[in-house]
């Protein structure tokens, strides 16, 4: 037997353990940041957990990126970043949150809202896309958060479509970016037009595309509009398993699809994102109350950083190259979206909770 020590198999030992060991040592960073801004009070009265961990986790790799790269050391920990990996624990553990129950029990305005909401959005959003040439997983991930939920469901698309890193890092800031004014402005509007509150919480809901921004909007206008706003976005945030079902399946039999291949049972199988299935299996859990990864509980942090470490290794793998490539299209495309987001969101929720099934 050969004893002799491998100097090229040491050296990838040693690149991916000064990897996760620089990976863990950023997000960590990255949570201190993430938890001191989380209890500010930011200009205007907006709260400091709208500028969510997914940000500082993203910001605080990108720094350890270029810092690396400045002093020629990215090579040597290229190895030990591991994004898909974080991801998809995450997202398996996202599930073991999301009960299925909860588009049954919640108000049946909020589901119908939800389903109109997201059909709508995510395939203009998927057309639009298209008449700008964005690549067809950016155009996934784009009209996924959009449509469903924000950041939570650009994670989710992206590990359906296999998205690469620099677009889920670009999607995810359009989303924060945009959430924060829009948290104002909507309750703003809201105002302006004289909503009730019932109304006002599902514009919120449907358009806002963070849930901490959603709270926060319905917190600015009124107690009811903070609770139907909440219902709203949890409502939407159910359908994330049965969205990255459907993307995984469309691009394992579509999109990407060679012209030689024949779809099959098992071609599908075996393309398919086994995480999906995971997912949909720990929501089932939670839904029989086997386990519990609500708001505070030991899943529930573990999730976290399991998305804190992603984020933090997008940052790292973070190319300025490829961000060049896309341009200003995405941006572009995003906004419009958004705007599409917003007016359509109101109609539904006026004739929703105004008119068809008004709270009293």
């Amino acid at each position: 037997m050969n004893t002799e020590t491998n100097p090229q198999n040491m050296s990838k030992k040693m690149g991916f353990a000064a990897g996760m060991l620089t990976t863990f040592v950023l997000a960590y960073a990255a949570w201190l940041v993430s938890n001191q801004v989380y209890g500010m009070k930011l200009p205007f009265g907006i709260p400091g957990k709208v500028l969510e961990y997914p940000l500082w986790g993203a910001l605080i790799g990108m720094a350890g990126n270029a810092l690396l790269k400045l002093t020629g050391r990215h090579e040597i920990i290229q190895n030990g970043i591991r994004t898909e990996l974080f991801l998809k624990i995450g997202l398996i553990l996202l599930g073991a949150g999301i009960s299925f129950k909860t588009v049954l029990t919640a108000a049946g305005g909020a589901a119908l809202q939800g389903m109109v909401m997201i059909t709508s959005v995510f395939f203009f959003g998927w057309w639009l896309s298209g008449k700008f040439k964005l690549d067809d997983k950016l155009r996934a991930v784009m009209s996924t958060a959009l449509a469903v939920c924000g950041v939570s469901a650009a994670i989710a698309a992206a590990g359906s479509v296999l998205a690469k890193k620099e677009q889920v890092t670009y999607v995810t800031t359009l989303v924060i970016i945009t959430a924060l004014p829009l948290m104002v402005i909507a309750p703003l509007l809201a105002g302006a037009m004289n909503l009730p509150q019932e109304v006002a919480g599902a514009w919120f809901g449907g358009n806002i595309d963070t849930t901490a921004a959603v709270v926060g909007a319905g917190t600015i206008y009124g107690e009811e509009a903070q609770a139907i706003a909440s219902i709203v976005k949890a409502t939407q945030n159910a359908f994330i398993g049965l969205v990255s079902f459907l993307l995984a399946f469309y691009f394992v039999v579509v999109v990407e699809r060679k012209p030689e291949e024949r779809p099959s049972i098992g071609l599908i199988w075996e393309r398919f994102p086994k995480f999906v299935l995971g997912f949909v299996l720990a929501s089932v859990f939670y839904t029989l109350g086997w386990v519990d990864g609500g708001k505070g509980s030991v899943i529930e942090a573990i999730k976290n950083w399991a998305f804190m470490l992603a984020f933090v290794s997008m940052g790292l793998e973070f190319s300025t190259a490829e961000l060049r490539k896309m341009g200003w299209a995405p941006v572009i495309v995003y906004l419009l979206v958004t705007v599409f987001n917003t007016v359509l969101a109101l109609g539904v929720a006026w004739l929703i909770f105004g008119v068809w099934m008004p709270i009293k």
